[in-house]
C-alpha cells in the first residue's frame, strides 16, 4: 500500500514518536529536577547528575545508531517491496550492538573515577558521580536493547509501540525517583542521589521486558540468531560506523561543554546541567518530525517516489519550525518558574537565567537541523551526516567555544557556540538535500 503525505499520516508517526523520543531526556531531567532539591548537598548532586548524565548520554548516543541504520534499511525494503530479504538482519545487529556494549560498560566500570576527573570533577562532586554512575551503567545495554527494538518497529512504519513503552518508562522513572530519592517515612529511608539512579536502572530494565515482549507478539520479526549473515549486515555496519563517528563529533561538543562549565565552578554547571536538559528536552520534542522523516523517507526512498520524497521534507520541517516557535513561547512566559523546578538555590537560578534566552532563541535554527538530520538518516545518508557533524563540531563550535573563552564569557560562550553548531548542520542538510533531490524531482 502505497504511503502518502499528508498531515494525517505524516502526524500518526511523528506524535508517538515525540513521546518515545522525550523518553530519555525525560527520565534526566526528572532526576534533575528532584536531585536539585535534596536537602543535603543538593548543589553537589545536581552537578555530578549533569556530568553522569553528559557522559552516559555519549555512550547510549555513540553505540545506539544501530537504531537509525536498522530503521532505514527496514523501511527502505517495504517501499520496494522486499522486506522478507532482510528479515534475519535485526537479531544479528542487536546481538552485534548489546555484545559491544557489555565491552564498553566492563571497559569504562575501571576507569570511571579517571574519566570523570578529566571532566573536571573533584571533590564531593567526584564522590557522588562514582557512586551514581556505578549504579545508572548497568542500564546501558538495555537501553540500547530498547533502542534497537524502536529501530525495527520504526522500519515497519509503527511509532505507537515504542510511545507506549517510553510512557510506561518515564511513569515509572517519576514515580520511583520520588520513593526513592526522599524515601518514605517510617518505610523507605532517603536514598538520595543513589535513589535516582536506581530509579533509573528499574525504569530501563522494565522498558527493556516491554520491547521484547511487544517485538515478539506484535511482530513476524524473530530474535533468533540465525546464518548465514544477512547481505545488507555489512551496508548497516558501514552505516553505524558513521554514524558512530558522527555521534563522538556530537559528543564532543556536549562534553567539552560540560568540561568547560565544570572548570567554571558549581553553580555553572549546576546551571548548565538545568539548561542543558531543557535544550535536550526541546530537541527530541521537534526530533519527532525527523523521525517521521526517517520513516517515510526510506520507504519512499525505496519506491523511488522522489515527488513524494522532496513534499515530506517540506513539510516536516515547517512542521518542526512550528513546534519550535510554540517551545520559545512556552519558555519564554515560564522564564522564572522553569528554573525553580530545578534549584531552589539563588547562585544557581541567576546563572541560568542569564543564558536561558540563548537556548530559547536557538529553537527554530535545531528544529531544521533535527529535521533533516532524521531525514537524511531514513535515506541511508549516513556519510554526509558524518561530515557535517565533524565540520560542525571542530571547525564551528571548538574555535567559537575557546575564541568566546578568551573574553571571559563563560556560560554565554558555550551557549552561542551551540547556535553556530546548529546553524552550520542545518545549512549544510538543507543544501545537500536540495542539491541531490530536486534534479531527481524535475525528472520525476
Amino acid at each position: 500500500m502505497k504511503a502518502s503525505v499528508t498531515f494525517k499520516n505524516i502526524n500518526r508517526l511523528a506524535i508517538p514518536a515525540i513521546v518515545a523520543g522525550i523518553a530519555e531526556p525525560l527520565l534526566s531531567i526528572t532526576d534533575t529536577a528532584i536531585v536539585g532539591n535534596i536537602p543535603e548537598f543538593g548543589t553537589e548532586s545536581l552537578a555530578a547528575a549533569g556530568i553522569v548524565g553528559s557522559f552516559l548520554s555519549m555512550l547510549i548516543w555513540i553505540l545506539g545508531q544501530t537504531r537509525s541504520a536498522i530503521s532505514a534499511i527496514i523501511s527502505q525494503y517495504l517501499g520496494a517491496g522486499k522486506i522478507d530479504e532482510v528479515k534475519t538482519l535485526p537479531a544479528q545487529a542487536i546481538f552485534f550492538n548489546i555484545l559491544l556494549s557489555l565491552v564498553v560498560l566492563l571497559t569504562t566500570i575501571f576507569f570511571i573515577e579517571d574519566i570523570f576527573r578529566l571532566l573536571e570533577a573533584s571533590g564531593k562532586i567526584l564522590e557522588l558521580c562514582v557512586s551514581y554512575y556505578g549504579i545508572r551503567v548497568w542500564g546501558f545495554p538495555l537501553t540500547l536493547f530498547t533502542f534497537a527494538v524502536f529501530g525495527i518497529f520504526r522500519g515497519l512504519q509503527n511509532t505507537f509501540w515504542p510511545m507506549t513503552v517510553a510512557i510506561i518508562g518515564a511513569v515509572l522513572n517519576i514515580i520511583l525517583d520520588f520513593i526513592l530519592v526522599y524515601g518514605i517515612e517510617g518505610w523507605i529511608q532517603p536514598m538520595y542521589l543513589e535513589g535516582a539512579a536506581w530509579a533509573s536502572l528499574i525504569a530501563q530494565m522494565v522498558m527493556a521486558l516491554i520491547s521484547f515482549i511487544l517485538l515478539i507478539t506484535k511482530t513476524q520479526v524473530s530474535l533468533r540468531l540465525r546464518f548465514p549473515v544477512n547481505k545488507e549486515l555489512g551496508r548497516l555496519a558501514i552505516m553505524s560506523l558513521n554514524l558512530f563517528v558522527r555521534t563522538i563529533a556530537l559528543n564532543a561538543a556536549i562534553i567539552l561543554a560540560v568540561r568547560e562549565a565544570t572548570s567554571y565552578g558549581e553553580n555553572y554547571i549546576a546551571a548548565h546541567t538545568i539548561a542543558i536538559n531543557l535544550w535536550l528536552f526541546s530537541a527530541f520534542f521537534v526530533d519527532g518530525y525527523g523521525a517521521a522523516g526517517n520513516i517515510m523517507g526510506g520507504r519512499f526512498l525505496g519506491a523511488k517516489d522522489y515527488n513524494a520524497l522532496w513534499t515530506l521534507a517540506k513539510r516536516i520541517a515547517l512542521y518542526g519550525i512550528i513546534v519550535a516557535l510554540t517551545l520559545m513561547l512556552l519558555a519564554t512566559v515560564f522564564y522564572i518558574p522553569v528554573g525553580r523546578v530545578f534549584s531552589n538555590e539563588d547562585a544557581v537560578l541567576s546563572t541560568f537565567y542569564s543564558v536561558f534566552y540563548i537556548v530559547i532563541l536557538v529553537q527554530p535554527i535545531y528544529a531544521i537541523a533535527f529535521v533533516f538530520d532524521g531525514l537524511f538518516k531514513g535515506l541511508g545518508e549516513m556519510r554526509y551526516l558524518r561530515n557535517v557533524l565533524l565540520a560542525a563540531t571542530f571547525l564551528g563550535f571548538v574555535p567559537t567555544l575557546f575564541i568566546l573563552n578568551e573574553f571571559d564569557l563563560k556560560l554565554h560562550g558555550i551557549w552561542i557556540a551551540f547556535a553556530v553548531w546548529g546553524l552550520v548542520r542545518a545549512l549544510a542538510l538543507v543544501f545537500k538535500f536540495r542539491h541531490k533531490f530536486k534534479p531527481m524531482l524535475q525528472k520525476a
